[in-house]
């Protein structure tokens, strides 16, 4: 593998570990199985770019991109919550209503960000490259959001939200309203995903309606990846495993498209096939460690 294409397979990790670390959210902590996040992801995308288009602040978008898919995942927990829908039914309707939320945003299923400032702007007129940049910055980026995840995560916000996805009659025997747990968790979770896919629009220089399409594959994969290599004892553990499977998936999708024998290559049409085949070996993963005594 090349340093430009490690490097960039560590943008991608990077970026879409902050997408990760909100599907960890609603798949590990609250145990919501939460696919709304196929449509958060583009929203994101889609509310950043509109507002770069109309001239406000690139930073400010992203502010605002997070918050729009944090009411996304509130009514995604509303319709649980309140309504009493299968939280897997949520996401999926959710997910749908997303897609033409998100052509309305647009107002086409694609806007170009070429020739408008980015969050990358400022800093290009330091001379760095920007394929050496891009990763620089969204690795701060992430840093600062595993922080606050593992902060917030030891709140009493945070534990009672931790007990809920634990064991959710207990937490209601204590008096802790597990609706608003819920409602809380989705919604931050969703808030992640958004501004990931900010992010990644202001990255690849465009928002496209099908961004999102397999975000919830991707993040799931993730999450099994580093949790077979760092069992997650503690929240930190836990953030740091999700974290390096991010970067893990992407270096190894990286390589299996640069991977030939003769006429056989991989090509992005096999990402699916590659993705169940990594996710498989995470599953067993921790199967074969037990048997040979190996801890991590």
């Amino acid at each position: 593998m090349s340093l430009y294409a490690f490097l960039g397979s560590l943008e991608q990790g990077f970026v879409f570990a902050i997408m990760a670390l909100g599907v960890y959210i609603t798949f590990r902590v609250l145990d919501f199985p939460d696919l709304s996040v196929d449509g958060t992801f583009p929203l994101g995308a889609a509310v950043s770019a509109i507002l770069i288009v109309k001239g406000v602040n690139p930073f400010v978008t992203v502010a605002i991109a997070t918050l729009s898919g944090m009411v996304a995942g509130g009514i995604t927990a509303i319709l649980n919550t309140k309504l009493k829908i299968l939280n897997l039914l949520a996401g999926i309707l959710m997910m749908i209503a997303l897609y033409s939320v998100n052509i309305r945003v647009m107002g086409q299923p694609t806007t170009a960000l070429l020739g408008y400032d980015t969050i990358f702007t400022p800093f290009e007129a330091l001379g760095i490259e920007k394929y050496i940049l891009t990763p620089i910055i969204f690795g701060i980026i992430l840093i600062v959001i595993a922080i606050i995840l593992v902060w917030f995560l030891h709140t009493d916000i945070g534990l009672a939200m931790r007990a809920t996805g634990n064991n959710m009659k207990m937490v209601k025997a204590q008096g802790v309203s597990t609706n608003r747990m819920i409602l809380f968790g989705v919604a931050f979770s969703n808030g992640l995903v958004a501004l990931s896919g900010a992010l990644v629009a202001q990255s690849q220089g465009s928002a496209d309606v099908n961004m999102g399409i397999g975000t919830i594959v991707a993040g799931l994969a993730s999450v099994i990846l580093g949790e077979a290599i760092i069992q997650d004892r503690t929240v930190f553990r836990a953030v740091i495993g999700v974290i390096i499977g991010s970067v893990l998936y992407r270096i190894a999708i990286a390589v299996a498209l640069s991977f030939k024998i003769g006429a056989l290559q991989m090509t992005p049409s096999d990402l699916n096939l590659m993705t169940s085949a990594l996710v498989t070996i995470a599953l067993v993963f921790p199967g074969i460690r037990k048997k040979i005594g190996l801890k991590l």
